[in-house]
């Protein structure tokens, strides 16, 4: 598998608008960050996670060419406030199948109504073709896909695993149940959101303690503010194992 990261921000991205802190004036590419999204690639197959604000620009930076259907981790607007972008994707393969827990598909179908639509449709609107995630794991394009439940503080949100790599964004804890459906995972991916502790997401130092619960072989971090510091700096701090990913960075597995 091919992983992309088209994103590694945060809910307002680095540069943050009207901030005074210093990442946002940094000269180095790693520290502007959009918003959160991957896109992993297999065979002549490939999907995505989430797909946000900055999806449009994202695809034309990466040279994306193919989409066959996006997973959805939960609601929130730096998640999903691009799906009106994946119009030239279905003028291509027809509706895209979409993936989420049903209280996250109800809220796209409210969001974007237009798109959901079944009936007097307007016309080069973007398709879709709902598929309701559960706890249990499914089939997509001859890969087994396992959602992962984990806590958005006090959200249920998902994350998934795919053969021996998992995404996990937005992450505050992790239940044991899920800890278990993460065994033997080789390579991982899980938000660090700042130094200091946050209400809803991990901080540096919690999301460093998944990572030794967790025990990859390799962690990436993603949903990266500007109180986190420095790309460069923060990075020579890390396990050896341990990695800061940027936007545009890309992992074979």
């Amino acid at each position: 598998m091919k992983i992309t990261f088209l994103g590694t921000g945060t809910s307002q991205g680095i540069p943050m608008l009207l901030s005074d802190e210093p990442v946002n004036f940094s000269t180095d590419n790693k520290d502007k960050r959009m918003r959160s999204s991957i896109h992993i690639q297999w065979d002549k197959f490939s999907c995505l996670i989430d797909c946000g604000a900055d999806f449009r620009m994202q695809i034309l930076n990466n040279n994306i060419k193919n989409i066959d259907g996006i997973f959805f981790t939960h609601e929130h607007s730096d998640h999903i406030a691009g799906l009106d972008d994946i119009r030239p994707f279905c003028y291509k393969i027809g509706p895209m199948p979409v993936y989420a827990m049903p209280r996250v598909m109800e809220s796209l179908a409210n969001r974007y109504d237009y798109i959901f639509s079944t009936e007097n449709r307007y016309p080069g609107a973007a398709a879709v073709l709902p598929n309701i995630v559960d706890e249990h794991p499914f089939t997509f394009k001859d890969k087994i896909i396992i959602p992962i439940e984990v806590d958005h503080g006090g959200l249920p949100i998902l994350g998934y695993r795919i053969d021996d790599f998992a995404y996990l964004t937005d992450v505050k804890t992790i239940c044991k149940a899920s800890l278990e459906k993460l065994k033997g995972v080789k390579t991982i991916v899980l938000s660090a959101l700042r130094i200091e502790t946050h209400p809803t997401h991990m901080n540096l130092e919690e999301a460093l303690e998944m990572v030794k619960i967790i025990h990859p072989e390799k962690a990436y971090f993603t949903h990266i503010s500007h109180r986190l510091g420095f790309h460069e700096e923060v990075s020579k701090t890390l396990p050896k194992n341990v990695f800061l990913a940027y936007d545009g960075l890309q992992i074979e597995l």
